[in-house]
């Protein structure tokens, strides 16, 4: 279970609006490395939760995938 600090910190860090590009993400339909995204928020888990340029909203999970700041 992840710490409640922690997702206060990415809450912090990734305000909704925050835009990111893909680095990494562990899942067979990730959208490709590069793309870009707005954060909608973050979950209870620690998620991002992304509205990505393609279409796609899969989550950003804390400690598997990455993403970085624009």
């Amino acid at each position: 279970m992840i710490k409640r600090e922690v997702v206060r910190l990415l809450r912090s860090n990734y305000p909704i609006g925050t835009r990111v590009e893909l680095v990494r993400m562990d899942d067979k339909q990730a959208p490709p490395i590069g793309t870009q995204g707005t954060v909608k928020g973050v979950d209870d888990i620690g998620s991002l939760l992304v509205a990505w340029d393609n279409g796609s909203s899969l989550h950003v999970l804390y400690r598997v995938d990455e993403v970085k700041k624009l």
